[in-house]
């Protein structure tokens, strides 16, 4: 797919991975719609409007079944077609499965997985009618192979994988495509709550020894958009974490 000129919407991107998405998106002539639950800030809307293509900026939680529906709405009276969605909102709520709420492994599902399959299957309506469009969902190599403290997270992202393969099979009968991005270990504001002796000790685990960048995700993102014979995979961004 040629990017110039199309529509993107990405879902939490008001920094982090979603953020370098959004940016890059941008610069190769991608309309943006940034996405969040309060706002986005200023220096990343400055950034984009430098790039000359339309963004705009639609509030919502994708938890909120109301916020999705009135932000189809909005997306489809400013940019008239979404033609790429990003499914990059998510939260955790890391415990030990043995002292997890049940509340604790619900809320970390509806969001990152309820809030994917809703803002999925609100947009594909959409994209039926125009029988073109591409979906692009961040799981985590944690919905692969699973970790200690992250079952509530790591079931979400196993869900989204599911999801993906799913809808990329249904989607292709009407020429939309659908992958997944899996990352690993990136530096954002959740590694960077981890103590230097645990990130070290993560990084041991990484072949490249380092963590990855969100502009790293971006860059896989910006790859599954233009490809327009990928569909239904699962691209791990992980430098050989999960090797």
């Amino acid at each position: 797919m040629e990017l110039t000129g199309k529509n993107v919407f990405i879902s939490g991107s008001s920094r982090g991975i979603g953020a370098s998405m959004a940016v890059a998106f941008a610069k190769k002539g991608a309309n943006v719609a940034l996405n969040a639950r309060k706002i986005v800030p200023s220096e990343l809307l400055d950034e984009l409007k430098q790039t000359g293509v339309q963004v705009e900026v639609i509030l919502g939680d994708i938890s909120q079944p109301a916020d999705v529906k009135r932000m189809v709405k909005e997306a489809k009276a400013k940019f008239g077609q979404i033609d790429i969605l990003v499914n990059n909102a998510g939260i955790t709520d890391d415990k030990l499965l043995i002292g997890m709420k049940e509340a604790d492994f619900t809320n970390v599902i509806d969001v990152n997985l309820m809030g994917t399959f809703r803002m999925t299957q609100a947009f594909l309506k959409q994209m039926y009618k125009k029988r073109q469009g591409v979906i692009i969902n961040v799981a985590s190599v944690v919905g692969l192979y699973g970790n200690v403290g992250q079952a509530n997270y790591a079931a979400s992202k196993a869900g989204i994988i599911g999801l993906t393969k799913t809808t990329a099979k249904e989607g292709a009968l009407r020429n939309i495509r659908c992958n997944a991005i899996a990352p690993g270990m990136i530096a954002s504001d959740m590694t960077a709550i981890l103590s230097d002796k645990v990130k070290d000790q993560v990084k041991e685990q990484i072949l490249l020894k380092r963590f990855g960048t969100p502009d790293e995700v971006a860059h896989a993102a910006i790859f599954l958009a233009e490809n327009d014979y990928l569909t239904g995979q699962v691209l791990t961004v992980d430098g050989g974490l999960a090797f």
